[in-house]
Formats: C-alpha cells, structure tokens, sequence
C-alpha cells in the first residue's frame, strides 16, 4: 500500500489474510498492491527489520541511515483511524541509529528535562490566561471553580477542548464549551442520568435548560450556588420554660377508683348440675 510519493505502507491485519504472491498464511504483515495483500518476501521487503514506536529519536535516525524503510500502521475501530505501530528499516541503519543514540544520551536527557521544564511554564501560563478568559466571560463563577475548569480543560495531550487550537487561541466558544461540560457533570443529573442508562443524547437535552440557567447567572454577575445557612436560619426546638413543664396531675381522694363491691344480687354461682335436656343428649345408637 504506497501512494504515488510518500511512504510505502505496511499494514498489521486484524483479520487472516493470505498472500496472493505465495499462498502464505496467515500474514502478521502485509502489503497492498493493486488492492491484493503481499507478504513482505513478495514485497521485497523480508530483508528489513522491525522497529516498534516509542523512541523518537532512534525511530528518526534509523529511516534517514535506512535506504529502503517502510511504515506500520493497526486499523483503531474505535477511533476508525489508521495508527502507526512503528517502521522497518534495515538492520545496518538500526545499528547505527542505536550507537548514535547511546552516544549523546546524556545530553538528550538533558534537554528532555529543560523541555518539560519549559512547558510545564508554559501549561501554568496558560492555565491563568484561561482562568482569566473565563471569569471574564462568567463574572458570576467563583474563581476556585474557574481555576479547577481550567486546569482540567488545559491537561497537555487530553485532547480536550482547552487544547484545541480555539482553546489555545481563548476562543469565547471553547471557553464557553469547557465550562458547560464543568456545569453539567458538576450541577446538574447528567451523571446519574448515564448511570441509570439513560442515552447520552437524551440525557444531555434533559438537564439542557439547568445548563443554560447556571451560565445565564454567571454570566449576569450572579453566583448560583445555594445558600449558605445564617446565625438566624438555626432551627433548634425551644427550651421548655416552668409552665410547660407537663406531669400528670395528682389523684385526689374523690378520684381514687376501686371496684365496687359485690352486692348479695351480684354473686356469680355457677348453675348446680340439672337433669340434662335431650338436646344435650349424646345420641344412642342401636346395639349391635
């Protein structure tokens, strides 16, 4: 896979493929020509050797020794991007890209940390420009939440709105972006909302109208938080005074409550023990 002068392709498949020069398969690598996968033998490429990605520097001085290189990519389906996994070169211009490297590793250690040192100023810069941006636009924002939308919005290599180009340039837009998305994981339902499996879409146009409540108040000057109870907003029971002291009156002699005594009509006798009533007869059978 080469497009008319830029670098010859080496595709990592997901899928089994064969080549259609020799047969071979499954192929870890392949090359497409005239849209039919190739091993690397076919492609005149078996000679060279892997070099996966991470370092830039021995990656960089092993394809300029290298007269022949290709580059690896891996199909991402989620992002539904072709990313490079790394190169092959040749293994003489390897070599020499790895005595290179170890030469003046020192000194490329120390630029590394000058270089990080630099934009770390530069991250901190930024992150009060933007803070700045943000009270500006929303007077009604406390400055500590200004300050925490923007540390996150601006993290290097987040790939959030903060560092965007309309980011980096304090675009009202991306700034107004980059306090919605605060406003709406921070102020409103959204979470739960994602938690209760609720679409995203659906989820986003439900707390739409408390976004644009909260944004509308920043940005008149007026804080939208709640309240904080005052010295006066206590709400405690009253004490209870000498008059509200609540016991059970004392009984007095006309109110003492014995049972009356039982008169001579009054006694309970059980009925002394009759002729039994027929009813109550138990009935008699015929003997056999």
């Amino acid at each position: 896979m080469r497009k008319e002068g830029g670098p010859i392709l080496v595709i990592q498949p997901r899928h089994h493929h064969r080549c259609t020069g020799c047969g071979r398969a499954p192929l870890r690598h392949l090359v497409l020509e005239s849209g039919s996968p190739l091993c690397l033998d076919c492609a005149d490429l078996g000679h060279l050797v892997f070099l996966p990605r991470g370092d830039t520097a021995l990656t960089r001085r092993a394809r300029a020794g290298s007269s022949l290189s290709a580059i690896v990519v891996r199909r991402d389906r989620r992002r539904r991007r072709y990313e490079r996994q790394g190169v092959f070169v040749e293994e003489a211009a390897l070599a020499a890209a790895e005595a290179a490297c170890l030469a003046d590793a020192e000194a490329r250690a120390r630029r590394r940390a000058r270089d990080a040192e630099r934009r770390a100023a530069e991250d901190v810069r930024f992150t009060a420009a933007l803070t700045a941006e943000i009270l500006r636009l929303f007077p009604g924002c406390p400055a500590g939440r200004a300050r925490d939308i923007a540390e996150h919005a601006s993290v290097r290599g987040s790939g959030r709105v903060g560092r965007s180009a309309a980011g980096r340039a304090l675009d009202a837009a991306a700034v107004t972006a980059a306090v919605r998305a605060s406003v709406r994981h921070l102020d409103t339902e959204y979470d739960a909302l994602l938690m209760a499996r609720v679409p995203h879409g659906r989820a986003r146009a439900r707390v739409a109208a408390a976004i644009d409540a909260v944004l509308a108040a920043w940005a008149a000057g007026e804080p939208c938080e709640p309240p904080a109870a005052g010295p006066d907003d206590a709400c405690e029971p009253p004490a209870a005074g000498p008059d509200d002291a609540c016991e059970p009156p004392a009984a007095g002699p006309g109110d003492a409550c014995e049972p009356p005594a039982a008169g001579p009509g009054d006694a309970c006798e059980p009925p002394a023990a009759g002729r039994a009533s027929p009813a109550s007869r138990p009935p008699q059978g015929r003997a056999r």
